[in-house]
């Protein structure tokens, strides 16, 4: 992803990296995106795209925009051509670059977008003002991150709660932040950006909602956690590296996802 080292992402940018990566945006789509269009004509930054995964969405639910998205990995943006190319969908164009130098001259984007992103990243104002950077006076910014602090279980599970802090370490000794939904708000202040609102997304799971266990609980949240078991062990973090059955069989869960849209960069 853009402005990230490759060695740095914790989780990896494995085949099952992205299988996860589609199956959390799949689940998310609706929670995340019912309220996300950009008018016919306009030009929107997809800042950190991946595999496509959300590039999908934004395209789909945008059809009369046009899309530019920008990763650091050349193996994930050819996932995401590939993607984008079997739906079909012709308004989205591809390059390499780095959110912190973006090949683009000044408010040449009328929308940009970032999608668990900035909480990758050592320097996020940085990038938020690089973002800042390339839209023109009035265009909007909307940047989605989790905050994986927010994890609630019943019953309670130590071993859960365990296994999530180890996550959160691995990620922040890679120099991201795995809490950063709580902090979106200054972030965008301190950048420079006006007129923030910030719109919570909550997830909750039970046994009342399959469709939830298995595409959050199960394909999305614990395969976010065993996707970092790896970079968990090097760093001496065993409970993360040894997924315990108490872990996986927890599906009582819920979980915050953090949405800020719709500001105005300051003229």
């Amino acid at each position: 992803m853009a402005g990230v080292t490759l060695r740095n992402y914790v989780h990896g940018y494995s085949e099952i990296e992205a299988t996860r990566l589609a199956d959390q945006a799949g689940t998310l789509a609706e929670l995340l995106h019912h309220d996300t269009h950009y008018p016919a004509g306009s030009r929107v930054l997809e800042a950190g795209c991946g595999v496509g995964a959300q590039t999908r969405i934004l395209a789909r639910r945008s059809p009369e925009a046009r899309l530019v998205s920008v990763d650091l990995s050349s193996e994930s943006l050819a996932l995401a051509r590939a993607a984008i190319a079997k739906e079909g969908l012709g308004n989205v164009e591809f390059q390499t670059a780095d959110l912190f130098e973006l090949p683009f001259a000044e408010a040449s984007f009328d929308h940009a977008f970032v999608c668990f992103v900035l909480e990758h990243l050592r320097r996020p104002e940085d990038a938020l003002r690089a973002l800042l950077r390339v839209l023109r006076p009035g265009g909007s910014l909307t940047v989605i991150e989790g905050d994986h602090g927010s994890a609630l279980f019943h019953p309670q599970s130590p071993r859960a709660e365990r296994t999530i802090e180890c996550l959160n370490q691995a990620q922040a000794a890679a120099g991201g932040d795995a809490l950063i939904g709580r902090r979106l708000f200054p972030l965008l202040r301190a950048s420079g950006c006006a007129d923030v609102q910030v719109s919570p997304r909550f997830v909750y799971a039970d046994s009342s909602r399959p469709g939830w266990v298995d595409g959050f609980t199960r394909k999305t949240f614990i395969a976010m956690v065993e996707s970092a078991a790896e970079p968990a062990l090097r760093l001496g973090l065993r409970a993360l590296a040894r997924i315990n059955s108490a872990t996986r069989s927890n599906c009582e869960h819920s979980g915050a996802c953090s949405e800020t849209k719709n500001w105005k960069p300051q003229s």
